[in-house]
């Protein structure tokens, strides 16, 4: 991904919240500030499945660590109850 033109900048609002909206997506708020001055609003909007691989993404990135899509190294707060899945033996 490119970077932003020069002296332009893109900051989360501080105090809105990521929300879902009605439609089911969720929308994460945004100023744009070019060259030191405020220049608008704008919301990233993003599918369930978005907003999912973004946290999954983010969970890697935390702790400093390869993100990956391999289930057994999925990090521990993606994880339903925050462990490891147990192994399945077969008979």
């Amino acid at each position: 991904m490119g970077s932003l033109p020069r002296g332009l900048r893109v900051h989360r609002v501080p105090g809105k919240p990521l929300r879902r909206e009605e439609d089911g997506r969720y929308a994460l708020h945004l100023w744009l500030q070019q060259d030191g001055r405020f220049d608008g609003d704008l919301a990233l909007r993003m599918s369930p499945a978005e907003a999912e691989l973004l946290h999954a993404q983010l969970c890697f990135a935390l702790a400093d660590a390869p993100v990956t899509t391999r289930p057994a190294d999925t990090p521990d707060c993606r994880r339903v109850g925050g462990s490891r899945p147990e192994p399945v033996s077969r008979p």
